[in-house]
C-alpha cells in the first residue's frame, strides 16, 4: 500500500517516528531504529556532545537514512527553546526541530504560551517546526496559523506508557487540522499506536515504550506493524457502532425452513 506521509517539503513512507533516549546502549538503539523502519529520528539536543573526543549518539544514526529531528527537550521557556534550535542548526544538525517547552519537571506538561511564542519565532527564522503540545484544539489551530509543519498532541504524559488519555480532544484536532497530526508521548503498546492511527492521526512518535522493552528491536517491529494496521483500518473506514446486537448474517430470506417429515 503506497500511502506516503508529506510534511513540509519531505515525503516519508513510514508513519512511525522514533526517539533515541533510554536505550541500554547506542548499539541497541541502532538495532531498534533499523527494525522500526522509521525515517524520522528525534534526538534531545542536551544529549549531543558535538565536541567530545569519544563516539557520540550521532555516530549511531545514519543521517542518509533518517531525518534527524533535534528536539528542545528540557527547555524551560521560549527563549531557551529558540536558543537550542539555533545551536542545532549552527552545528549542521538540521533546520527541522521538534519544539518542546516543558517547565513542569514532574509531568513534563508543555507550556502552551511558551510553545506558541517559540514556534512563531522559529518559523520566522526559517525552521520547520513540529511542536509538542497539550491536546488542545484551539492551541493546535494557533500553532498551525503560526506556520508549524505539524501539530503533535500528547496521548498522555511523557514516558507514562498509559496510552491515549486525551482521545476526544485529539479527535477534534484531527478533524480540524490542515497539517499532519502526530500523536506524541505516552504510547506504551503497539495497540495504542494502532488506536491513534485508526482515529485518523497521520503518524505517531514512540520513544520510552521501545527503548525500555525487553527487546527494543522486537518492540520497534511491533509498533511498526501496529501503525500500519491502524492506518489501513482508518483508510478502510471503520464500521459504525451500535447499542444493540445486529446479526452478521440475515436470519431469514435465503434458506426455506425445512419441511416436516412426510409433508413433501
Amino acid at each position: 500500500m503506497h500511502d506516503p506521509l508529506i510534511i513540509s517539503d519531505r515525503t516519508f513512507e513510514s508513519r512511525l517516528f522514533v526517539g533515541t533516549g533510554k536505550y541500554p546502549s547506542h548499539e541497541v538503539m541502532e538495532e531498534a531504529l533499523d527494525a522500526s523502519g522509521s525515517e524520522v529520528v528525534t534526538v534531545a539536543l542536551r544529549r549531543v556532545d558535538l565536541d567530545g573526543p569519544g563516539r557520540d549518539i550521532l555516530d549511531f544514526i545514519d543521517r542518509e537514512r533518517y531525518l534527524l529531528l533535534p528536539n528542545t527537550s528540557g527547555a524551560l521557556d521560549a527563549d531557551e527553546a529558540v536558543r537550542l534550535a539555533r545551536l542545532a542548526r549552527a552545528a549542521g544538525l538540521s533546520d527541522w526541530v521538534k519544539l518542546e517547552v516543558t517547565p513542569d519537571p514532574r509531568y513534563l506538561i508543555p507550556d502552551p504560551v511558551g510553545t506558541l511564542r517559540a514556534a512563531e519565532r522559529l518559523v520566522a527564522e526559517g525552521f520547520t517546526v513540529l511542536p509538542y503540545m497539550n491536546a488542545d484544539p484551539i492551541l493546535a489551530r494557533h500553532l498551525e496559523e503560526a506556520g508549524c509543519a505539524t501539530v503533535m498532541p500528547l496521548g498522555s504524559w511523557i514516558g507514562s506508557n498509559k496510552g491515549i488519555k486525551s482521545r476526544e480532544a485529539i479527535g477534534i484536532i484531527i478533524e480540524q487540522a490542515g497539517v499532519p497530526v502526530v500523536v506524541d508521548a505516552g504510547l506504551g503498546a503497539p495497540s495504542h499506536a494502532a488506536e491513534a492511527m485508526e482515529a485518523g492521526a497521520d503518524a505517531v512518535l514512540v520513544a520510552t515504550a521501545i527503548a525500555t522493552a525487553g527487546s527494543p528491536a522486537q518492540m520497534a517491529m511491533a509498533f511498526a506493524e501496529g501503525v500500519r494496521a491502524g492506518r489501513r483500518a482508518h483508510l478502510a473506514g471503520r464500521a459504525m457502532t451500535h447499542e444493540t446486537a445486529i446479526a452478521s448474517s440475515p436470519l431469514t430470506g435465503f434458506i426455506d425452513p425445512i419441511a416436516p417429515a412426510g409433508t413433501v
